[in-house]
Order: structure tokens, then C-alpha cells, then sequence
């Protein structure tokens, strides 16, 4: 649970007023899951494979939870791990689905598919944060936001385009257990790997040190979408840390991942939880 500041009140304000209520209350009652971030032993390539030693003795995130009501169960199961070295912030999932499939391969089309997404706010202000999605073709959309998108309530300013940013550097890779784009044969799932190109972060890391620095905290999130093929599907998003209303553009409610200068599989460090 968070103390509500008057910071809080001021940028939670300008959300829609239906909101405010329910974002102050899951605030105020929902405590953000956290990460110890290890440092990477050796390169990492990106191949979605997972089979370096680093990945393997990083430990993977609680199974994901239903992004509102925690009475919800996810019927598939999705985890993630993360890991960071000087140059990129690592992350890697496990989502599993006996019918992978996508259709979208544009990029920075808004993608219709299942999809994995990471949401990164470097120095927890929910200001300048960055957000990418993939599907299991690998076709990636990814976005910078000045702020939450109904922030501009009641209106978002003319010409403002967070699609127009391009994350420069960034790796991403999929694997799939089983067979693309066939529904009669059950798969297993698909396993995600992407690589956040620091450099590229550092920009909008006001507030934060990029590459991070040992004990640093970032709020961070992830979401899995699941959809069907018939587009049927509803309370189909399962996140990392449950944000407490269907909405992941609340940044107040992304998880704390801390970064450990401890090489991964070395020993482990104490999360600290800061007001």
C-alpha cells in the first residue's frame, strides 16, 4: 500500500472523474508486487531461447494476476525475469497458451493479437514513461508518454502522437512451443526476450540515473492481453502487479523492480520499501 500525497491528488485529479475514487482506493489498498534485478554474468543474445546461465539463475515473478480484481484468476499461466547489465534492462516471459497466433506485422500499428507488454517509469514520477508491445510474430509497437493518456483530460492536445517515438536499440525475440497460426494443433506457448537499450532510456530518465545504479528502484509492469481469434474475449488482461482498475496508463500502481549490483546467482539482496 502507498501513502496518498498531495502530488497524488494533483495528478490523479485529471483523470476522468469516474476514476479518481477507484485509482485513490487501489492506492491506497494495493501492495505493488517488487524485483530484485541481478546483473547479467555474460552477453545475452537475444534469440528467445533463454539458455544462458544468467537467465537461468534469475528467478521469475509471482505468476500474473487479473489486472483489477484479485478474485479473477488467469486460466493460463505467464511469469516473467529480468536482468540488467551496463548497456541494456532485460526482460524475458513465459506465457502459456494452447493456440498461439498473429496476424499484425506492421510496426507501431496498434496490435490486435495476444500480446506481452512492458511499461518502464525510471523515476516513478508517472511522467515520461515508456511502454512497448509485442506479439508472438515479433512485431513490436512501442510509445513514450509525457503523460498517462487521460491526463490530457478532457482532451489530449492536438498533434500529440506517443507513437511517433521509436525506441532506438531495443532487442526482442520470440519463440514458440508449438505451431504459429495453427489452431488445430495445441501448443505449449511462447517465451518473449527483449533487451531495453539503456542509451536509449536515458533520455527520459529524468530524476533517475541510466545505466541504474545499485539499490536504485524503477516502477515497471507488465501485461499480457490475451485475445481470441474471434475478438470475444473480455477480462483477458493479466499483469505483474495489479493496477486495481482496468487501466495500465496508472503508473502509481506499476511494480518496484530494484537493481543489484550482485551478479545474478551470487547471493541475494534485501528489497527495501521506501515511502
Amino acid at each position: 500500500m502507498q501513502k496518498i500525497t498531495d502530488e497524488h491528488l494533483e495528478r490523479i485529479g485529471r483523470e476522468p472523474p469516474g476514476d479518481v475514487e477507484k485509482i485513490l482506493r487501489a492506492i491506497q489498498t494495493i501492495e505493488p508486487r517488487h524485483y530484485i534485478c541481478y546483473r547479467a554474468i555474460e552477453p545475452i543474445v537475444i534469440d528467445g531461447h533463454l539458455n544462458e546461465a544468467s537467465w537461468k539463475k534469475a528467478p521469475w515473478t509471482e505468476l500474473f494476476v487479473h489486472i483489477e480484481d484479485d478474485w479473477k484468476i488467469p486460466p493460463l499461466a505467464t511469469r516473467a525475469k529480468m536482468l540488467w547489465d551496463d548497456e541494456y534492462f532485460y526482460v524475458a516471459a513465459d506465457l502459456e497458451d494452447p493456440d498461439v497466433w498473429g496476424v499484425e506485422t506492421r510496426r507501431d500499428a496498434p496490435i490486435p493479437d495476444p500480446d506481452f507488454e512492458v511499461f518502464i517509469d525510471p523515476d516513478g514520477d508517472a511522467l515520461n514513461y515508456m511502454e512497448m508491445e509485442m506479439n508472438a510474430l515479433n512485431t513490436v509497437w512501442d510509445l513514450f508518454l509525457e503523460h498517462p493518456y487521460h491526463r490530457w483530460y478532457p482532451k489530449q492536445p492536438d498533434g500529440w502522437n506517443p507513437t511517433a517515438w521509436n525506441w532506438d536499440g531495443i532487442k526482442t525475440a520470440v519463440q514458440v512451443d508449438g505451431t504459429l497460426n495453427a489452431p488445430w494443433i495445441r501448443d505449449r506457448g511462447w517465451t518473449v526476450e527483449i533487451a531495453f537499450d539503456m542509451k536509449s532510456m536515458a533520455p527520459h530518465c529524468i530524476g533517475a540515473t541510466c545505466p541504474p545504479k545499485h539499490g536504485d528502484q524503477w516502477r515497471v509492469n507488465m501485461s499480457r492481453v490475451n485475445r481470441n481469434r474471434e475478438g470475444t474475449l473480455t477480462d483477458s488482461d493479466w499483469v505483474w502487479s495489479r493496477q486495481g482498475i482496468y487501466n495500465m496508463h496508472i503508473p502509481e500502481m506499476y511494480g518496484i523492480v530494484q537493481f543489484s549490483d550482485k551478479p545474478v546467482g551470487t547471493g541475494y539482496d534485501t528489497f527495501i520499501k521506501k515511502d
